[in-house]
């Protein structure tokens, strides 16, 4: 019986001490750890990653870019890590966003366009060192020189030369400067535009419909041009045929002399009159009969009244 209580007591004894080892390994790992876990939060260590680069800013205010890639270290509490930077191509919308945005063209027309720039890094200390938030200040430069130029042109070249356009803000983005005698947008910012797509340029829904209203107003005002046309030429036609007429008839009705045998014409013009007012009774109100020497000698027939009836 001693030796089992004694063998009992080992036991207890061995499970206690393996016991209090598990629990200083588990304080030691979880105190490595947390102090991993600190320094990685605080970024003392701080790794470069392959086309990106980190500025670091000192204790003394001194700003420095670094670009060497894999792990680095730095003083806590007298360096801090300022920003990361992407040296790898990166975009930029018209506007800020990549829905369309509304411009207006030269000829005071309201459109809808959306462009995307693509550019790169590659002065960090121009970018990152000389110009504080410098993608909110390359964001006004690039939306100023776009628009400067989209606005200026008529809405039908907005529409039609697209691929023009394109290149010409292409052209102002990497080579024109911002103002006169300033400088360019990769002088200023140490990058290289690399690209520029006008990805959209439309009417909006009311434009459109005004557009095909004006449209559909203009194919009416050509037709009825055209239709004043025919008439004026038919009208012209009429009064040319009216005055050879009326030539002949004074040729047929002339004298020796040259002169007009006047009663004679007079005569004939009533009659005409008088034929086109019997085969046009109805809805005839009124009959104008051209002299200006007398009252015509002639009757005219009643439209209320029968055929007169032959004397004996």
């Amino acid at each position: 019986m001693p030796g089992d209580t004694h063998k009992s007591f080992v036991r207890r004894a061995f499970v206690k001490t393996v016991l209090r080892r598990i629990m200083a390994l588990a304080t030691i790992v979880g105190l490595v750890y947390g102090l991993v876990a600190l320094v990685y939060a605080t970024k003392t260590l701080f790794k470069v990653k392959m086309n990106y680069a980190v500025v670091l800013e000192k204790f003394g205010g001194v700003r420095e870019a670094v670009t060497q890639v894999g792990w680095h270290g730095r003083l806590p509490f007298f360096t801090r890590i300022e920003q990361e930077v992407s040296l790898m191509n990166q975009r930029m919308f018209l506007g800020g966003q990549p829905e369309p945005m509304r411009i207006i063209s030269k000829g005071n027309v309201a459109l809808w366009t959306s462009g995307l720039l693509t550019y790169r890094i590659r002065d960090l200390d121009r970018w990152a060192i000389e110009n504080l938030n410098p993608m909110e200040l390359l964001q006004g430069d690039y939306d100023g020189i776009a628009k400067d130029i989209l606005q200026a042109q008529q809405v039908d070249q907005l529409i039609s030369e697209r691929e023009a356009i394109k290149e010409d803000i292409f052209k102002a983005l990497k080579s024109r400067s911002i103002n006169v005698g300033g400088p360019t947008l990769e002088q200023k910012y140490g990058i290289e535009v690399v690209s520029f797509v006008l990805k959209e340029t439309s009417f909006g829904d009311k434009l459109v419909e005004a557009t095909e209203e004006k449209k559909r107003r203009e194919l009416i005002a050509e037709a009825d041009n055209y239709a004043a046309d025919q008439e004026a030429s038919r009208i012209r036609k009429l009064y040319a045929a009216y005055l050879d007429g009326i030539q002949a008839l004074q040729r047929q009705l002339g004298r020796d002399d040259g002169s007009t045998d006047t009663a004679l014409l007079q005569f004939l013009t009533q009659q005409k009159w008088a034929t086109a007012y019997e085969k046009n009774q109805q809805g005839q109100h009124t009959v104008v009969i051209q002299n200006t020497q007398g009252s015509p000698a002639l009757t005219l027939p009643n439209p209320q009244a029968g055929p007169v009836p032959e004397s004996e």
